[in-house]
């Protein structure tokens, strides 16, 4: 069975970026714990680019990820892109061919 794979690339300043990753651990508590359509939510940094933050997501289809979208853990951690500055670098939908 196919999924849905959500592939988020932010970059927030070094200044913000403890805050920032504080409310991305909520947004995959929240998901993970309350979306039963939601498989996998990892939130990823690099040393070698500091600033950024990657969120790997794993939903059943494009309408759990749809769901989640409008769930109040998203409205959260979009005001927190929103107050912390925080760039959206790029955002990328695919489905997993395997497993």
């Amino acid at each position: 069975m196919s999924k849905f794979v959500v592939i988020a690339e932010f970059a927030v300043g070094p200044e913000h970026k403890q805050e920032f990753l504080d409310v991305c651990v909520y947004d995959h508590e929240r998901s993970t714990t309350d979306e039963p359509g939601c498989r996998q939510f990892d939130v990823i940094v690099s040393d070698e680019a500091p600033e950024a933050v990657i969120l790997y997501e794993i939903y059943d289809d494009k309408a759990a990820f749809d769901a989640h979208l409008a769930t109040p853990h998203f409205t959260v951690f979009m005001d927190a892109v929103k107050k912390f500055g925080v760039t959206t670098i790029q955002v990328r939908t695919l489905m997993r061919h395997h497993p």
